[in-house]
Order: structure tokens, then C-alpha cells, then sequence
């Protein structure tokens, strides 16, 4: 979480590094994913510091323009959900549930849904370093480790705590690598 000036800085040059970005600021007529990004770290910062009246206000600005951007590009990622380094590749379907947690360095693809299972409020954790591909599904009161690389329209809905692994299928299972006749 986002609460000091310094850590808001951090996460923007985080995100900015996943991005490929070595630009100061944003194009204006492109770099929407990146404005989003922007939007969405400043949200979070004026969300979770103390507030005075007219930080409040600042918040609502950021807010409104959040949303705005949000809708345009077809995100639901909630604030607080995602540590530094965040790669969103495309613009398209992406959503995530608000008790969802994922840690740094993580690079998301169009058509990923993170959520809970019905009648159910825990959601995933992920850890560091996790990419999903474009369509993954992962649901329930589960945990990633570090280091996972999740294929295209896999559905993970066990544990891998471990992580250091790829998980591909419907259930998401982890790949093993056979070796070739010599």
C-alpha cells in the first residue's frame, strides 16, 4: 500500500521500468495504459494517506479520472491490489477482486478474471514475479508463489505455494518437461 510520497514515487518508476517506458511523461494522444497506471497509483496514494480537505477534493479528482480511464480501457482492478512493477500489456477485459492481493513485478494480459469462489470472501494471493497470460481464470481462498508463469486461458483454482513453476490446462496444473529421445 501506497502511503508515503516517497513509496508513490517508487511505484511509479516501478511501473514505468515494466512498462519499457523511458519517456518522463506520457504521450498525449497514446500511452493510455500507462496514464491508467498513473491514475491508479495516485488514487491509491490520496486513498490511503491522512487527508485534509483539499486532499480529499485531490482525491476525487484522481478517482473520477480513474474511473473514467477504467472504463475506457475495460479494467475492474480495484485499488491496492497490485505491488510495484505492474505490467498491463493490452487494453481489454481484465478483472479483479478487491481482496485479491499480488506482489511486485507482475505482467497481466487481456481476459484474466481473479476472484473469489461464490459464497465464498477470500480471493488469491500472488506472489513476486508472476505473468498471466491472456485468459487466465484463478479463483478461491488460494496462494501463488514467486516466480510462476501461468499460460493462455489456464484455470488455477489449487495452491502453488512454491511457485519457480509454469501452470498450464483446465485445472491449471504444472508443466513437465520430457526429455526427447537422444
Amino acid at each position: 500500500m501506497i502511503r508515503s510520497n516517497k513509496e508513490l514515487k517508487h511505484y511509479l518508476e516501478q511501473d514505468k521500468i515494466a512498462l519499457k517506458i523511458n519517456r518522463s511523461r506520457p504521450k498525449l494522444f497514446s500511452d493510455e495504459i500507462w496514464k491508467y497506471q498513473i491514475l491508479l497509483r495516485k488514487s491509491e496514494y490520496y486513498f490511503n494517506k491522512k487527508k485534509n480537505i483539499l486532499e480529499c477534493l485531490i482525491y476525487k479528482y484522481y478517482r473520477l479520472n480513474f474511473h473514467r480511464k477504467e472504463v475506457q480501457l475495460g479494467f475492474s482492478i480495484p485499488l491496492n491490489c497490485f505491488g510495484p512493477g505492474l505490467r498491463i500489456v493490452h487494453r481489454g477485459t481484465i478483472v479483479i477482486n478487491g481482496n485479491t492481493k499480488i506482489g511486485e513485478n507482475c505482467t497481466i494480459h487481456i481476459g484474466v478474471n481473479i476472484g473469489s469462489k461464490p459464497n465464498e470472501l477470500k480471493s488469491p494471493i500472488l506472489g513476486n514475479n508472476v505473468y498471466l497470460g491472456p485468459g487466465v481464470k484463478i479463483y478461491g481462498n488460494i496462494i501463488i508463489g514467486d516466480n510462476v508463469f501461468v499460460g493462455a486461458n489456464a484455470v488455477v483454482n489449487k495452491n502453488f505455494k512454491e511457485g519457480n513453476c509454469t501452470l498450464i490446462g483446465i485445472p491449471a496444473m504444472p508443466k513437465i518437461n520430457k526429455k526427447i529421445n537422444e
